[in-house]
């Protein structure tokens, strides 16, 4: 039986000034799929996931985090979780009820503790997806997300607390504390993380290619594509997967990732990794060792659209 009302993370809303610029990035260069959507609004798919979508492109005068979407078994544990949020005092935008995007399905909207909006949903509709070949260098799947905060043990104990999300390990430095801290709903390390920053804002978005032959062909179709490239090729320690960061036509972070660390549930305890190791950023040692340049280009813009709910 899972530990959270969450199964998974269906997809991520952003909201940008640069619009067309932003649509053909995912649909040009980062290998998604745009399955339609209407006037100043795209919806981009992953060719290997089920998910209707993994990826929605709104059209704003100010750049935003309009949504972080989450799977739940079944409608039953919907309602449950929305009865449970409504009798904590956490805000509630929406009563579950059937939903209005792409796959339907039934969900409900509510603020998590910094104005963020989170959506919990069961019974979308599937897409239908394909098995991605080899060498085929396109995303499979939404991997995960992480999200900045100025008050991040804050935010820890809210996720924890309201979506029984379950701590995996915690990346430290010696003379600043904790940095980030790996959140996960069922067996993959982290469906989403908790970064420290000054502001609140959307640290970056991860997208899970097949293998480590695909990642590194899609990160070098990038980079060839001059492409701003923030950090990588590399292996984090915490997770134990890939990585290469890039920054998207509105200063967002997009990451290619892959082979994602599994954890046996009855086995594993989060550990503390000192990021003054140089092992715990990349334990290859291909990519430049993290630095505040490197950090500070994750900070992204502070999210002005907080307790602000977006269009549907």
């Amino acid at each position: 039986m899972s530990f959270s009302p969450i199964t998974h993370l269906r997809h991520v809303d952003i909201a940008v000034p640069e619009y067309d610029k932003q649509v053909a990035f995912y649909g040009n260069n980062w290998g998604l799929t745009d399955v339609g959507g209407e006037s100043n609004l795209t919806y981009f798919a992953a060719e290997g996931s089920p998910e209707q979508y993994i990826v929605r492109v709104r059209r704003a005068d100010e750049k935003r985090l309009d949504l972080v979407s989450f799977g739940a078994a079944d409608r039953k544990s919907v309602d449950q979780l929305a009865d449970r949020l409504a009798g904590a005092n956490v805000t509630l935008i929406s009563e579950p009820d059937i939903l209005q995007t792409p796959g339907g399905g039934y969900g409900f909207r509510f603020f998590d503790l910094e104005g963020r909006v989170l959506e919990v949903s069961a019974d979308v509709e599937t897409r239908t997806h394909r098995k991605i070949e080899e060498r085929e260098a396109i995303p499979v799947r939404l991997s995960h997300v992480v999200l900045n905060s100025p008050e991040p043990e804050k935010m820890l104990a809210w996720y924890v607390k309201h979506l029984d999300l379950r701590l995996s390990d915690t990346l430290v430095h010696p003379h600043m504390g904790g940095l980030m801290w790996f959140l996960r709903c069922g067996p993959q390390h982290h469906s989403m993380a908790i970064a420290r920053c000054p502001h609140t804002a959307l640290n970056h978005v991860s997208f899970e290619m097949r293998g480590l032959d695909e990642y590194m062909r899609g990160s070098g179709r990038l980079i060839r594509a001059e492409v701003p490239k923030i950090w990588g090729p590399g292996r984090h320690r915490a997770g134990d997967n890939t990585f290469t960061y890039f920054h998207d036509p509105n200063g967002n972070t997009m990451e290619y990732t892959t082979e994602l660390e599994l954890l046996d549930e009855d086995t594993w305890h989060p550990s503390l990794y000192d990021t003054s190791e140089p092992e715990t950023s990349d334990e290859w040692g291909t990519a430049d060792s993290m630095n505040e340049w490197i950090s500070k280009q994750m900070f992204n813009d502070p999210d002005k659209g907080l307790f602000q709910s977006p269009p549907v």
